[in-house]
């Protein structure tokens, strides 16, 4: 659960600053070929510092369906919230640039050839990472953990591993957009993510107050 900022744009500039290096990081290791586990053992490193890094301002969504949740459960005004996804949304703009000038875009994007499998293999783990994000940053039984961090990327690193080859492993609607961007994915299977990563991270916040009524 984040601090009170003292500067009114501190958390949207922690928002902007997670995902940017969040979205770097995928596309600097990705687009290369970097061979293996390397791309998700990276991403998931990032994901991890930068949530320790800034969690104690905004709470370290930086991804939208997360900033979902986190408002259905009643943790983040929904003002807040917007303001998050903008500067998600930028940061993951701004950081897609920025790969085409380090290591360039790939020549095709990947082709998702079973949409059905796709969005459910996004929704599955893009609600697993904003249930996980919920019941270890935000609920009273766990305040004041340490491995909050470790389990969120960890959730990254497991949906990248299983289902990255069916839909891109995005589980984020910022990271789909960068992705764009990047020309790793096509323009027109953006939608996927997107509806897949909202629909899981309000799916997850509205059961969580299910589960825990008493947790506000």
């Amino acid at each position: 659960m984040p601090n009170q900022a003292n500067h009114p744009l501190a958390k949207p500039i922690a928002e902007f600053i997670g995902t940017f290096f969040l979205v770097l990081t995928i596309g600097c290791t990705v687009i290369p070929g970097s061979p293996g586990v390397i791309p998700p053992l990276a991403i998931a490193a990032m994901l991890m510092t930068m949530i320790y890094a800034f969690g104690h301002i905004s709470g370290g969504h930086f991804n939208p369906g997360v900033t979902l949740a986190v408002v259905l459960r009643g943790k983040c005004p929904p003002r807040d919230g917007v303001a998050y996804v903008v500067a998600q949304l930028a940061g993951a703009a701004l950081a897609a640039l920025v790969v085409g000038v380090l290591v360039g875009y790939p020549s095709a994007p990947m082709a998702i050839k079973d949409v059905k499998a796709a969005l459910l293999a996004e929704f599955l783990f893009s609600f697993a990472l904003a249930s996980v994000v919920l019941h270890v940053a935000t609920a009273r039984g766990n305040a004041g953990n340490s491995f909050f961090g470790v389990a969120i990327a960890a959730v990254v690193l497991a949906g990248a591993l299983s289902v990255g080859g069916i839909s891109g492993g995005a589980f984020n609607s910022a990271v789909a957009l960068g992705a764009g961007v990047m020309k790793m994915v096509a323009m027109g299977d953006l939608w996927i993510h997107v509806v897949a990563n909202l629909a899981a991270g309000a799916v997850a916040g509205l059961l969580f107050r299910a589960m825990l009524p008493d947790d506000r």
